[in-house]
């Protein structure tokens, strides 16, 4: 039953992203959203329509197919650093024979899709702690977010045509977990110059 209003085309791309690798493999195909128009935060259906996503996007694209193909439709919120400032990141996740793994949307050639091999969500978290860091080598990765189940908020996350602030908002308030001590955030090695190098590198320009 189609009880969320989805198009024929809708579906018919659903049923071919019947696997997390098949959806990481859609949404590596897309450009990445560059919010060159202002600010967005679209839901899968105008994900499908733009062709391009930002991590949110990507995350609330990736947790759609998920929920059609009878998975949870969950979220992971990785939190960053306020000072110096950078950016959070916003994944799917997924469980295969009890394993956490996640899908993730972004330019860069880190902080990608994850294998379903993690535990815990706080072991799936701590895989992207080496790799998040700032031009300067600072590692800036903190808190993560509980779960977010998005079948349980009452908004038209999946097929709505206007921007959907109220979900990063909500993400930002609910529960996080520090992943660590003040000792040992105060001894953090920086990044290796060609750690930093290789972060650099995009998929798409600006």
């Amino acid at each position: 039953m189609n009880k969320f209003g989805y198009t024929k085309e809708e579906i018919k791309l659903f049923r071919k992203l019947n696997t997390p690798q098949k959806i990481q493999d859609y949404l590596n195909s897309l450009l990445f959203n560059f919010e060159k128009g202002g600010e967005t935060c679209m839901s899968s259906r105008r994900v499908v329509k733009t062709k391009k996503a930002h991590c949110v996007e990507g995350a609330l694209f990736a947790a759609t197919v998920l929920e059609f193909h009878g998975h949870k439709p969950w979220v992971l919120d990785l939190r960053s650093t306020t000072k110096p400032w950078d950016y959070d990141h916003v994944v799917a996740v997924f469980k295969k024979d009890s394993y956490l793994g996640s899908i993730s949307k972004t330019n860069h050639a880190v902080l990608r899709y994850r294998e379903p091999i993690y535990k815990s969500v706080r072991e799936l978290a701590m895989s992207f702690f080496h790799e998040y860091f700032l031009d300067n080598g600072r590692k800036t990765l903190r808190e993560y977010s509980d779960p977010c189940d998005l079948s349980k908020l009452k908004i038209n996350w999946r097929t709505s045509e206007k921007d959907l602030f109220e979900i990063p908002e909500y993400l930002d308030k609910i529960k996080h977990h520090k992943l660590l001590s003040p000792k040992q955030i105060k001894n953090l090695r920086k990044a290796d110059k060609i750690e930093i190098k290789a972060g650099k590198i995009v998929e798409y320009k600006k």
